[in-house]
């Protein structure tokens, strides 16, 4: 089964400034990250539930390459994105932006 893949507007935030922070280390960097985000992405989608669960109904997939996480829920056949991460932040700063975000 494949599921339907939607984001949250903030998630494009999220992404923007990991492209951004990246380029600005090595040209070309930024993009190899878009890359692998979308690449990531698209992957959950065809098996979600590989991906364990990390604070309630959020499940978290780690980037290969880029310290990154994407983080979402399983809702009846959609996936829904609610944010991306680095995965040095306070996991409690990511719980609590995770629950002020709604769909």
């Amino acid at each position: 089964m494949t599921y339907d893949l939607h984001f949250l507007p903030e998630v494009e935030e999220d992404v923007i400034s990991g492209y951004f922070w990246y380029e600005g280390k090595a040209r070309g960097l930024g993009e190899e990250f878009l890359r692998i985000f979308y690449a990531s992405a698209n992957n959950l989608s065809r098996n979600p539930l590989l991906y364990q669960k990390v604070y309630g109904d959020f499940r978290r997939l780690l980037l290969k390459r880029f310290p990154y996480a994407i983080y979402f829920q399983i809702k009846e056949n959609e996936i829904i994105v609610f944010g991306l991460f680095h995965c040095a932040r306070d996991p409690r700063t990511i719980k609590l932006t995770l629950s002020s975000r709604e769909t």
